[in-house]
């Protein structure tokens, strides 16, 4: 690791510097690991001097804590190893009714476009009313007597 140091860094940084999370790098200076920060004295803020960051990438660099035990890393991962998470947001359905599938989710009621598209043509053969309340809720009902 070549890591150029400051005159101080912030334990995030710090934790950064050695590629690792803030929460993995608290619990190995707890551990003894790491060498604990020091601290501001008019703010009471953490940070680690060039002596302290010279200290934590040595030990990554090692694998020896300053407490003198091993300790093993997981290699760091690269964007190409990186697991790639799925979105959380489903695909927008295309038709004309996603307000109504919005509004039908709203209610507790996970439908597909091709199920309200049936539902509309069984509740409404002469076409849709100007009513958005009376169509989410007889499609609503429709749907649920289904179930």
């Amino acid at each position: 690791m070549n890591t150029v140091t400051k005159a101080a860094v912030s334990v995030s940084e710090m934790a950064r510097m050695v590629s690792m999370s803030r929460a993995r790098f608290y619990q190995l200076i707890n551990d003894g690991v790491f060498p604990k920060p020091e601290y501001e004295v008019s703010t009471s803020r953490p940070f680690y001097g060039e002596v302290a960051q010279q200290s934590c990438l040595e030990v990554r660099r090692r694998n020896l804590g300053i407490n003198g035990r091993p300790v093993l890393f997981y290699p760091t991962r690269t964007m190409a190893t990186a697991v790639k998470r799925p979105s959380k947001n489903k695909p927008r359905p295309t038709n004309q009714h996603v307000e109504l599938i919005d509004s039908l989710a709203c209610l507790g009621l996970s439908v597909s476009a091709q199920q309200v598209e049936s539902a509309i043509r069984e509740c409404f053969p002469s076409g849709l009313v100007d009513d958005q309340g009376v169509v989410v809720r007889t499609v609503f009902l429709h749907l649920k007597r289904q179930n």
